[in-house]
């Protein structure tokens, strides 16, 4: 007879499966920590791990038959209502393991996409996860009914879902091609918005592995009311904030998309716009999860996604959060930050030492000027004000005696409008 299990509004029981092969870059147990985490955040319960080491991933099952078996076992002694793979799966190896098993089966890549599919709030949000979305199924569109058919509702159903899956390629290709369009027009107001915005305002960028409490620190240092929840990918569009310095100096503050591990392709394409945002910063605030035991694996990939962005070498903070759960115990070595700081952004531990750093930073960016301003000139003393370092200010007989740091940006603009270089 089946075991029978009480299930909560249909929550999903689910039994992840991994294939470890020689030379992969990380141990399968750790990936299935992320996995795990990940199907939690999709709203499932993990109710079992399987774990098999091959020389190669069987090409027509992912995995080889004696595995197959136990995990049928472990379905029928779980009540599991489907299985997850570490790994992107063919659609093949989906239908075989669908018919093997009698259940749904999906893949990390889907699983990735559709949590992004529930969580993505803004417009281009919305287009970037569709085209992700669209790609992955182009290529799947024949072979994958009897999976589709076995997935019903939940986690892995969000987005475009069956429908578009099963109209043919060319209507798939048609709506890629109008999604890439609405997002261009969105790019080129985004530009513009943020050339203007960097001529005006220093930018520093959040970045990091998913969870690591990015969002947070943005709410905590500026106000916000981004959300921020101990589950990965809690936010997913870029979200800018000013921040006035204690010193007068007012940037922007902008937060990212995490990094993952095994980040599917197809989303790394659609979301490189997002992460552009770090292409754009003046100083990069790279953020750790501490209390993560799986810290250095973490620090691998964002390592590897800001080298495949080609930001490897901006100049860069390492941010330790969460010391308010655990210390912690290692130090970045695969490049040079600016400064390394221990935080903790729910108590507020350290956040005065990382102000401090900023301010710093941009000071030895700077170049100090000493002016008298004419009374007639009183909007550029404004500008120093809001896009500078105002040291002090003197008002005299002959205008207002000024001290400051500013950018070459700004020194450029001062000088065209005062008429003469500043010595």
């Amino acid at each position: 007879m089946t075991q029978q299990h009480e299930t909560k509004d249909n929550i999903e029981r689910m039994i992840l499966v991994a294939v470890e092969v020689p030379n992969s870059p990380f141990p399968a147990e750790e990936s299935l920590d992320e996995l795990e985490e990940l199907a939690r955040t999709a709203g499932a319960i993990v109710v079992g791990r399987v774990i098999q080491k091959l020389e190669r991933f069987n090409p027509s099952t992912y995995m080889g038959k004696g595995k197959i078996d136990e995990v049928k076992e472990l379905i029928w002694e779980t009540d599991a209502t489907g299985v997850i793979t570490d790994d992107e799966l063919s659609p093949a190896q989906i239908n075989n393991l669908s018919d093997a098993f009698d259940a749904k089966v999906m893949d990390r890549t889907m699983l990735i996409l559709d949590i992004f599919a529930n969580r993505a709030k803004t417009k281009e949000g919305m287009i970037q996860v569709e085209l992700a979305q669209l790609r992955y199924s182009l290529n799947r569109l024949t072979g994958m009914g009897k999976s589709l058919s076995r997935q019903g509702g939940g986690i892995g159903t969000r987005g475009p879902g069956e429908k578009k899956l099963e109209t043919d390629r060319r209507h798939v290709r048609d709506r890629i091609a109008l999604l890439n369009r609405e997002l261009k027009h969105i790019k080129h107001h985004r530009d513009l918005i943020r050339e203007k915005r960097k001529e005006n305002v220093a930018i520093v960028t959040l970045v990091g592995y998913t969870n690591a409490g990015k969002s947070t620190i943005l709410n905590t240092l500026t106000g916000a009311d981004v959300l921020a929840e101990n589950k990965l990918f809690a936010t997913l569009d870029p979200t800018s904030r000013a921040w006035t310095l204690s010193n007068g100096k007012e940037i922007v503050l902008t937060d990212t998309v995490g990094f993952i591990n095994k980040l599917p392709h197809h989303l790394t394409k659609a979301f490189h716009s997002t992460l552009e945002e770090a292409v754009f910063a003046d100083l990069l605030l790279h953020v750790i999860d501490s209390s993560s035991n799986h810290m250095e694996m973490q620090l691998e990939v964002v390592h590897n996604t800001l080298s495949h962005l080609g930001v490897d070498d901006y100049p860069t903070v390492t941010v330790f959060n969460k010391i308010d759960i655990e210390e912690p115990y290692i130090k970045p070595t695969r490049y040079e930050p600016e400064a390394v700081v221990k935080i903790s952004a729910t108590n507020g531990k350290g956040l005065d030492e990382l102000e401090q750093i900023i301010i710093d930073f941009f000071q030895k960016q700077s170049t100090e000027i000493k002016i008298v301003l004419p009374y007639s000139n009183g909007q550029v003393l404004e500008q120093i004000r809001t896009k500078g370092q105002l040291i002090s200010e003197e008002y005299v007989e002959d205008g207002i005696q000024v001290n400051a740091y500013v950018n070459e940006a700004l020194l450029g603009q001062i000088e065209k409008q005062l008429g003469f270089k500043i010595v």
